[in-house]
């Protein structure tokens, strides 16, 4: 497994060999030491490749994530997992601003908190907090599912899409076009899946309420629903 220390060695050479998996390179496994708030940690990544990063880490750590497997062994700043495609990204602290920004797949875990804007413009992407989320989280949320077993901020789901909501707390408000909904077998089953993907096993989609669209903000039509 490499191993780079972001106090000795510069983050390029980190991201150059993520990048260069498949060029001559057969490392799928990789450790990261002392981020100390680093930027951009972990972007990029088009491979299955695991990192480990043992520290807290700065602005868009594993932005644009195309199939990695990234954990972060402490907080992460502004836009984690931002724009991810595929693959996994674990943080076990809390994260920043807009967390999984217009990500349009893949699975985005927040072990701690999230603050505001999280999951703002997704597209795809699946985000579960563990703990609460900020104001204006979802907004514009054109596809995928956010999952938060605390509380939401204000203005939860404003302008909202297609994406799908799950809150187990308490929601403070919600955002225009932004309504409770009922929670059909598919919606729990749907739940389920996620809570296990996330590791989570002491807590029941039951327990949860769940948001959507009104559909009144933008021109809807039932029979293109699954482009949605």
């Amino acid at each position: 497994m490499p191993t780079f220390d972001l106090s000795t060695q510069p983050l390029r050479e980190l991201n150059q060999a993520l990048h260069s998996i498949g060029d001559g390179r057969n490392d799928l496994a990789f450790e990261v030491l002392n981020p100390r708030g680093a930027h951009a940690v972990a972007v990029g990544i088009d491979q299955p490749v695991a990192v480990e990063v043992h520290g807290s880490v700065g602005y868009y750590c594993a932005g644009m994530n195309d199939g990695g497997s990234v954990t972060v062994h402490g907080s992460a700043g502004p836009g984690v997992a931002e724009n991810m495609m595929s693959g996994t990204v674990v943080v076990e602290g809390d994260a920043s601003q807009y967390a999984g920004a217009t990500g349009r797949g893949g699975l985005l875990v927040i072990k701690g908190n999230a603050a505001s804007r999280c999951g703002i413009s997704m597209k795809g992407i699946d985000i579960v907090v563990h703990g609460n989320i900020g104001h204006m989280s979802a907004f514009m949320g054109q596809s995928g599912s956010l999952v938060v077993l605390g509380d939401a901020g204000d203005a939860l789901g404003d302008s909202l899409y297609e994406a799908k909501l799950f809150v187990r707390g308490k929601v403070k408000s919600l955002g225009a076009d932004c309504i409770e909904k009922e929670m059909k077998p598919k919606h729990l089953a749907r739940l389920a899946e996620l809570l296990d993907k996330a590791g989570i096993t002491d807590v029941r989609p039951e327990e949860f309420k769940r948001y959507g669209s009104a559909r009144k903000l933008y021109n809807f039509n039932i029979d293109n629903a699954d482009a949605y």
